[in-house]
């Protein structure tokens, strides 16, 4: 009877350790946090109680908080890699020299103690007993007094202190549009652990992965700033600026400061602005959604951020009808950013004296909401997910709203990721999002290359499915942190291709495109394949009585075919670098990818033309 016993607890270990390999579960926090700032130093005190559960299988012994403003220090890792790479991003340093010798000069590293940011965590307990920490840069490393179990809840009650450094890089004050405060990744934000492991990653300059939680945020500001952000408004009877409900008798506190209390449930964020000469616009769709507006109130910006707000909501329909609903009751596009960078139920955005300055940075940075504050995939590590299919959707939106065109997929975003692979820089987009050689390489990777992850789907498996995969993939992953396998996946379901080649090949490796005429006689064809990366083939045939034909070659691998009214041939193994078939009637032309979809890097040998 004993060894029955331990042979059945050795099987049901074992079939729990498998069912944890395959479950979906992601970790939760709720942070409430009381603030006040000095607007006079930047500086900031609070107190922060955060109830974190652990739905993972493993037990946790220890936890990692991201200090996010530690970053703007001389000598901080932010500051060492500016000073290395060879392309630095130019908002965050100073030219010297010449023209004919220009350098670089890291603007962090010339910061001085009153302008540098700092996150400083000053006490810190768990359930009521204090525990060790120690900051290591842009990290707060904290071992626990005990360990907590799957399933499990631990309470952390921490006093910390902020200084808010001067605009470098989306966060700081008196940005270049004179806005006080631009308040992101302010406060000690614990770090995402999931089936990889701990998210623990020093902020380098790039993307952000955030644990999904919910936030009740108290400020304390001097009474005439007026504030924007993450979440709902629970006070604005007593703080007006343009929140109070204008039917009803505006109640503000006396005193120096007012109080803001804000609320945000299912956010992985929070981010706030302020400045003492905003104007605030609303509009409330006819969906309900309600669209905030925070601008500098001068004359220069209001005809554009008057004119950016109906075009806003247009954006939010076509979203809402292409991807799926907008979940949350309000939205703010704020005048505080250093281009556009979003955050969770607001953006920040930068200029605006012409509508054209802003329209295409609102459209994208709103898009986001859908690619990184819905379906949060681990942008620091794959920020082609979030940067790549925002750019998508962004550009689809912008040409048929803001261009009065269609919204089809093109090819007129390819020039960028030709340029990296024709001069030796394109990088795999596994790589993390702080580790490329180059910004160069970063941007236009992310946004570009991650862009055409979708226009080379359309190319493989047709325009509708793309539309219906991108529908599912919403669905499907909304509030969660899907990986490229599950935007992989959800592309197959659509289309019942099997595409594991494309996610590898894509994404996994730097292989190209390229294929070529190789010979036509009369009424044979040879292809060939000369890069290194496979894909289907649309060709076109122009025959010598003035006819044409369209054909499609599959993809052996894709055990299957795209809809399409091209007659389909036999399909085309990767491992042939040739194939070879006839037609009916004499050839005169031949044109591979008519419609200039597909990725080719040369497309000098598409072509043939009978003499």
């Amino acid at each position: 009877m004993k060894k029955l016993l331990i042979l059945f607890l050795i099987f049901t270990s074992i079939i729990v350790k498998a069912q944890n390999n395959i479950y979906y579960w992601q970790q939760h926090v709720d942070y409430q946090m009381d603030v006040d700032f000095d607007v006079n130093n930047y500086q900031y005190k609070g107190t922060q109680k955060l109830v974190y559960t652990n739905n993972s299988p493993d037990i946790l012994h220890q936890v990692f908080y991201h200090l996010y403003y530690n970053a703007f220090q001389p000598n901080s890792e932010m500051d060492a890699r500016l000073q290395a790479i060879v392309d630095p991003d130019r908002r965050m340093v100073n030219n010297v020299g010449t023209n004919g010798n220009l350098k670089y000069e890291s603007r962090i590293a010339k910061l001085k103690p009153n302008e540098i940011g700092y996150l400083n965590v000053l006490s810190l307990t768990q359930n009521g007993e204090e525990i060790k920490y120690t900051t290591e840069g842009t990290v707060l490393e904290v071992q626990l007094n005990k360990p907590i179990q799957p399933g499990e809840k631990a309470t952390f009650e921490m006093t910390f202190e902020g200084q808010l450094p001067v605009h470098i890089r989306r966060a700081g004050r008196n940005n270049e549009d004179g806005v006080a405060l631009s308040m992101a990744q302010w406060y000690p934000k614990m770090a995402e652990y999931d089936f990889e492991g701990w998210h623990a990653h020093p902020y380098i300059a790039r993307e952000f992965h955030g644990v999904w939680g919910n936030f009740d945020v108290t400020l304390h500001i001097d009474r005439n700033y007026t504030v924007g952000g993450t979440g709902i408004l629970q006070n604005p009877q007593e703080v007006g600026h343009g929140y109070e409900d204008k039917t009803k008798q505006l109640e503000v506190k006396k005193g120096k400061k007012l109080t803001w209390n804000f609320v945000a449930e299912n956010v992985h964020d929070f981010t706030w602005a302020a400045d003492p000469n905003y104007a605030h616009d609303t509009l409330i769709t006819k969906g309900g959604t309600v669209l905030h507006f925070l601008y500098k109130n001068i004359p220069e910006y209001a005809k554009a951020w008057k004119e950016v707000q109906p075009l806003t909501e247009k954006a939010l329909n076509y979203y809402n009808e292409n991807i799926g609903q907008y979940p949350w009751k309000q939205y703010s596009v704020i005048q505080a950013g250093d281009g556009g960078m979003e955050y969770a139920m607001c953006t920040f955005i930068a200029g605006g004296k012409s509508i054209n300055e802003i329209a295409g940075t609102v459209f994208h940075e709103f898009a986001h909401t859908w690619f990184h504050n819905i379906l949060a995939s681990n942008e620091s590590k794959h920020s082609w997910m979030d940067e790549g299919f925002t750019s998508y959707i962004s550009s689809l939106a912008s040409n048929k709203i803001l261009r009065n065109g269609n919204d089809k997929p093109s090819s007129r975003s390819y020039r960028g990721y030709f340029y990296l692979v024709n001069n030796g820089l394109d990088e795999s987009l596994t790589t993390h999002a702080d580790r490329f050689n180059t910004n160069r390489a970063f941007g236009t990777g992310s946004y570009t290359k991650g862009s055409m992850f979708l226009t080379q789907l359309n190319y493989i498996m047709g325009e509708e499915n793309v539309k219906e995969m991108l529908k599912k993939y919403f669905n499907d992953f909304k509030f969660k942190h899907p990986t490229p396998n599950d935007a992989k996946r959800v592309a197959e379901k659509v289309s019942g291709l099997q595409l594991d080649w494309f996610l590898n090949e894509w994404i996994e490796t730097t292989h190209t495109i390229d294929y070529a005429i190789a010979k036509v006689d009369n009424k044979s064809i040879t292809l060939a394949r000369i890069g290194q990366m496979p894909m289907p083939i649309d060709l076109t045939i122009t025959y010598v009585d003035g006819s044409t034909e369209d054909f499609n070659i599959p993809l052996r691998m894709m055990r299957g075919n795209k809809p399409t009214s091209a007659t389909i041939l036999k399909d085309w193994t990767w491992a042939h670098p040739k194939y070879t078939f006839s037609t009916s009637k004499e050839i005169k032309s031949v044109q591979i990818d008519p419609f200039e979809m597909m990725a080719d890097i040369d497309k000098t040998n598409n072509r043939f033309e009978k003499e």
